[in-house]
C-alpha cells in the first residue's frame, strides 16, 4: 500500500485506509479468514486452509471408514454399505493426491512440502496433517485389523481393480535386513506388516498359508491368525517369513 501511494497509483489520503480497513472488516465478517488457524492461534508461515483441508478430509474419510466396518461387521444392509463404500471412494479419490494430475492441482499432488516458499527451506509440510490418516485408512482398506491380540486380514474396501493384472516382483526387506524379490502372480496384491510379506490372491475361498522361516508351510482357515502367530508377527521375531491370503476383494 505505501509503495502503490509513493508511486501515485493510490492518492496518500487517509480516505483511501479507511476504504481499505472497510473491505477487510466486510471480508472477514463474512469468510471469517482469521478463524481458519490451524492448530494454533495465530497460522505459523505457510500454513493455511490447504493444511486444515488435508486433515480435516483425512479425518472424515477415517470416520466413515469406520462406520462402514461397523455396519458391515453388524451385518447391516447390503443398500446401505454400498452408499457408505461409493461415499469413502469419492473422498477418498478426491483427498488423495494419486487420482489427481498437476495440471488439476497446480502443483506435484505428492509433493510433501507445498507450503515451503521459494527462497527457503520447509516451513510447513502439506502433507503431515494428513499422514496419520493415510497410514490408517489403507490398513483399513487392506483389512488388517487387531482384536484380542490376534490379527485379521479382510480386506471389505479393498478394490478389485488394485489386483495385479499382469505378473510382477516387489522386492522387500525382511527382519533380518536381507532384501528378497517375491514373485507375484496376476490377479495377487502384496504388502508388508511388521516387515513381513503378505500376499492377497483373489479366490471365492478364505484361508491363510503361513509360511515360516524354516520352510514350513501351516494352513489355517477363515481369515484371522491365532494368538501365538499375531504375536510371533508383531514382535517380528523372523519365525514368519511370509503370509498368503485368498480372499475376494470387497468392492469392484
Amino acid at each position: 500500500l505505501a509503495a502503490l501511494k509513493a508511486e501515485g497509483a493510490l492518492p496518500a489520503t487517509t480516505d483511501v485506509d479507511a476504504s481499505i480497513a472497510a473491505v477487510l472488516e466486510v471480508y472477514e465478517e463474512v469468510f471469517a479468514h482469521r478463524g481458519f488457524t490451524g492448530r494454533s492461534g495465530t497460522m505459523f508461515a505457510y500454513e493455511g486452509l490447504g493444511s486444515v483441508y488435508w486433515h480435516m478430509v483425512g479425518k472424515l474419510v477415517l470416520a466413515i471408514q469406520e462406520r462402514y466396518l461397523a455396519e458391515a461387521e453388524a451385518g447391516s444392509d447390503a443398500e446401505l454399505l454400498a452408499r457408505l463404500a461409493r461415499h469413502y471412494h469419492a473422498i477418498r479419490a478426491g483427498m488423495s493426491g494419486t487420482t489427481k494430475s498437476p495440471a488439476a492441482w497446480g502443483a506435484f499432488p505428492l509433493e510433501p512440502y507445498s507450503h515451503s516458499p521459494a527462497h527457503g527451506g520447509a516451513r510447513q509440510p502439506g502433507m503431515t496433517g494428513q499422514v496419520k490418516e493415510e497410514v490408517l485408512v489403507r490398513l483399513g482398506e487392506l483389512g488388517v485389523r487387531v482384536r484380542g491380540g490376534r490379527v485379521t486380514f479382510a480386506p471389505r474396501l479393498l478394490r478389485a481393480s488394485e489386483y495385479l493384472v499382469e505378473p510382477d516382483q516387489l522386492e522387500v526387506i525382511a527382519v533380518g535386513g536381507e532384501r528378497r524379490v517375491l514373485e507375484l502372480p496376476a490377479g495377487s496384491l502384496a504388502f508388508t506388516y511388521c516387515q513381513v510379506p503378505v500376499v492377497y490372491h483373489r479366490s471365492d475361498r478364505r484361508r491363510l498359508v503361513v509360511t515360516e522361516a524354516t520352510g514350513a508351510r501351516h494352513e489355517l482357515p477363515g481369515d484371522t491368525l491365532d494368538a501365538d502367530r499375531s504375536n510371533a508377527l508383531f514382535s517380528r521375531s523372523g519365525v514368519i517369513a511370509r503370509i498368503d491370503v485368498d480372499t475376494a476383494p470387497g468392492q469392484p
